[in-house]
């Protein structure tokens, strides 16, 4: 009886018939397109740009500095609008330049804190950055509304509500994984635009109560609650506030490409991929524009009225 052959023995003989097939005429084109193929992907994958160092590391400010040299090159177009500006007398120059100059910081600033953040990786540092966008963004849309009473507090609360809300719910889908990387840019373009739904929406609703301030008060006396008195006009101040976020997203792609798929394209991401990310990115912009907005809406007219249920004079007032 003839000894079982060994392992060494069947794997010499499997290797020396896989050459032998592979080197015949029959198959020789299809290796030579297989080994282009194999060049082509290794030489993408060289294309690569590799990680920027982390702050601290050799080579950081090196490579910091090298890839600021564009973005100060791109300041020639501002020098181009000085120009043009004081050819004209406009008198926006030193405008234009302050303007340039904050971008410039407050961006660098940005970008540092962000490398630091994602290098954490840690819950407390997202929440922290999250409730400081939340922050200047209630401060600012208070700002828009300054006639509201408690304006800055209303927008911090509902822009908060909004942009949480929707989060949870994007997370809890697993559209995106809750990191840094991705909860921080996701929630600074909710918040962004969520600010400036509240703003309008607080600001049209008590504009609205004011100039029909005799319609409200004739619905009040004929026994309508505040809320009664003033639901259409918290309606027509949400739909004049949302029907920017809603009219974009009817003209998304047509007119221009939005800046996050603009962003991904010029990264090098297939046009595909893009637009995956920035239907993501519209459908949650009308999620949170739209609860940061009603509530915005609904905690502002209760301030409007008095304990006897009439409105405020010191608001409507004609002054």
């Amino acid at each position: 009886m003839a000894p079982a052959p060994s392992h060494v023995h069947v794997l010499s003989q499997l290797q020396a018939d896989t050459c032998e097939l592979l080197t015949s005429p029959a198959l020789s084109p299809h290796v030579c397109l297989i080994g282009t193929e194999m060049e082509h992907a290794t030489s993408l994958l060289e294309q690569v740009p590799r990680q920027q160092a982390g702050l601290g590391e050799p080579g950081f400010w090196h490579d910091f500095l090298l890839g600021m040299l564009k973005p100060v090159a791109a300041t020639a177009v501002v020098a181009m609008a000085v120009a043009l500006s004081f050819a004209q007398r406009l008198g926006l120059e030193r405008e234009m330049l302050y303007a340039t100059a904050r971008a410039f910081l407050q961006l660098s600033v940005v970008g540092f804190v962000l490398h630091f953040i994602f290098a954490q990786k840690s819950v407390l540092w997202i929440l922290l950055a999250y409730l400081f966008m939340v922050t200047v963004a209630g401060y600012t849309a208070g700002q828009r509304a300054k006639h509201v009473p408690g304006g800055k507090h209303i927008a911090c609360v509902s822009i908060l509500i909004g942009t949480a809300i929707t989060m949870l719910v994007l997370v809890a889908l697993k559209v995106f994984p809750f990191t840094p990387r991705y909860i921080i840019p996701v929630a600074g373009m909710m918040v962004g635009n969520a600010m400036t739904v509240t703003g309008v929406a607080m600001k049209k609703l008590r504009e609205d109560v004011k100039i029909q301030r005799d319609m409200v008060e004739t619905a009040l006396a004929l026994g309508a609650t505040p809320r009664q008195a003033t639901l259409q006009h918290v309606r027509r101040s949400l739909g004049i506030a949302l029907s920017p976020v809603i009219d974009s997203a009817k003209t998304l792609g047509l007119i221009s490409l939005p800046g996050s798929m603009s962003g991904l394209i010029m990264g090098g991401a297939s046009p595909l991929e893009a637009i995956q990310l920035q239907i993501v990115v519209t459908n949650m912009l009308i999620g949170a524009n739209t609860v940061s907005g009603i509530v915005s809406s609904y905690l502002c007219w209760t301030t409007f009225f008095n304990k006897a249920f009439q409105l405020k004079d010191e608001l409507f007032a004609d002054k």
